[in-house]
């Protein structure tokens, strides 16, 4: 397997990173990071405080050059969590930045601070073998402790070459984002991405619609990578920000992910910019595995079709291959190729459950277009409602709720009903809490846009909906009984 970062191995002036008033050429992160990786070199494992920081970029690089997996650590996870995953990963090191305070959890481990430079040198021969374990990233935790995803060289660098091939995506391209850096889209997409291609990411260290017309505008960036909550304030900031409205118009390329940008949105920021906003599909065990294609038109609500060697299916509860593209048929995603990870860390039984020979069962419920593009109606497990006989994906229904103009935030789930089975439950954020839609106004409105069956039973109001840190609502979180 070729190196995960060939513009290091020829390290020259050309801008790498960005993130604040930090900024390193190729030739400098390949001193700071090869200076790194020969003192971490031979370790088992490395942890890496995950701020959004040059440091962190460095660190993981270092890492990766080291051939020492890196085990990303959320900085803001409470003491429980954190103490289970130092437990589970067993690392050798931590790896922060210099002014960076850590945790008690962290006091046991022997730390190294991250600098920013380091002297001229040859640089560590990347491990050769593509099946070595690149990262170590920890999974959100919604159904038990959370699981350790191993992800080998080959998987990383399949997924970004076969990104790289559906979004034309060059040494050119200059990306722009605020993402965190502890999950795959941040750190895999965000940061190894534009540096396997020798390009360049400005990274915002935190979000806002000024920071991102800065540098998709008179900073020349030329990509932006969010998530749906980011583009939903930034469509809210497009009426009243001429200088938004040009930088987005002007990206080559607008990608949302990690969960479904509403319609209303992707319709809200077409309309200001004459710009379509391109989704694509991953978790963190498969790395990408759909994207809409850039010129491709619009196609609010899909998130494109397979990308290069990725095969996909959709799969009914009794285990048979769905055949139907008719855009109504829901089954599970299963997937497989060279971007699946290797295994979760210690976990045999649960590595083995995950599979279906060698079909990786997501547990994200789709329907597929006419043309094979996959439309994800939600998690199996909290999303799938079964109601009078129909299967019904909570996807759609927030979409046609989020089309009411009364409506700010939307989550769908279904609770047990003696007639139905299960009912359909519709949790609202108001746009104006003082006047809030009425519950039947809300059923006439889904039952018009998609069908009477799909109306929720119940509406519930609420002044915000839970949401973990790259903006996917916490169903699980919902007040029970309310």
């Amino acid at each position: 397997m070729s190196a995960l970062f060939p513009a290091l191995a020829a390290p020259s002036a050309r801008p790498a990173l960005r993130f604040g008033t930090d900024t390193l050429t190729y030739e400098e992160l390949a001193r700071a990071a090869g200076s790194l990786a020969a003192r971490i070199g031979g370790a088992g494992r490395v942890a890496v405080r995950a701020t959004p920081t040059a440091h962190t970029a460095v660190a993981v690089v270092a890492a990766l050059m080291a051939g020492v997996p890196a085990v990303p650590l959320n900085p803001r996870t409470g003491e429980r969590e954190l103490a289970h995953i130092l437990g589970d990963s067993e690392p050798a090191v931590v790896l922060a930045g210099p002014g960076d305070e850590l945790p008690a959890g962290l006091a046991g481990l022997p730390r190294i601070d991250v600098a920013l430079t380091g002297p001229a040198g040859p640089l560590p021969v990347e491990p050769a073998d593509p099946e070595s374990p690149a990262l170590i990233v920890y999974t959100s935790g919604t159904t038990g402790p959370p699981k350790g995803v191993v992800l080998s060289r080959r998987a990383i660098g399949a997924s970004l070459d076969a990104l790289a091939d559906a979004w034309s995506w060059t040494a050119d391209d200059v990306l722009v984002h605020a993402l965190p850096l502890f999950h795959v889209h941040g750190l895999i997409l965000g940061i190894l991405g534009p540096l396997r291609r020798g390009g360049e990411v400005r990274h915002l260290g935190a979000f806002s619609a000024e920071g991102v017309a800065r540098e998709l505008g008179a900073g020349g960036g030329t990509m932006l990578f969010g998530v749906p909550t980011m583009y939903h304030r930034l469509a809210d900031a497009l009426a009243d920000e001429p200088a938004l409205v040009a930088a987005m118009a002007g990206a080559r390329l607008l990608v949302s992910g990690s969960a479904a940008l509403p319609v209303h949105d992707h319709e809200r920021i077409t309309a200001a910019t004459g710009r379509t906003v391109v989704e694509r599909y991953g978790m963190t065990e498969t790395l990408m595995n759909t994207s809409v294609r850039p010129g491709a038109g619009p196609r609010p609500g899909t998130v494109g079709t397979p990308l290069a060697g990725v095969d996909l299916r959709l799969v009914d509860e009794d285990g048979s291959v769905l055949k139907e593209l008719d855009g109504e048929t829901v089954g599970e995603v299963q997937v497989r190729g060279p971007k699946l990870f290797s295994g979760y860390l210690n976990r045999p039984e649960a590595t083995a459950e995950a599979f279906d020979g060698d079909w990786f069962r997501t547990g994200d419920m789709a329907v597929r277009e006419a043309d094979g593009a996959v439309r994800l109606v939600g998690r199996k497990a909290t999303d799938l409602i079964k109601s009078g006989g129909y299967k019904i994906g909570a996807g759609e229904i927030e979409n046609a709720l989020l089309d009411h103009p009364g409506i700010r935030e939307a989550a769908v789930t279904g609770e047990p009903d003696p007639d139905l089975g299960e009912r359909i439950v519709a949790w609202v954020v108001p746009s104006d809490a003082s006047a809030p839609p009425a519950a039947a106004e809300l059923a006439d409105h889904v039952a018009r846009l998609l069908a009477p069956h799909k109306r929720p039973r119940t509406v519930r109001y609420l002044d915000a909906l839970p949401r973990n840190d790259m903006g996917k609502v916490l169903k699980k979180a919902l007040p029970a009984g309310s």
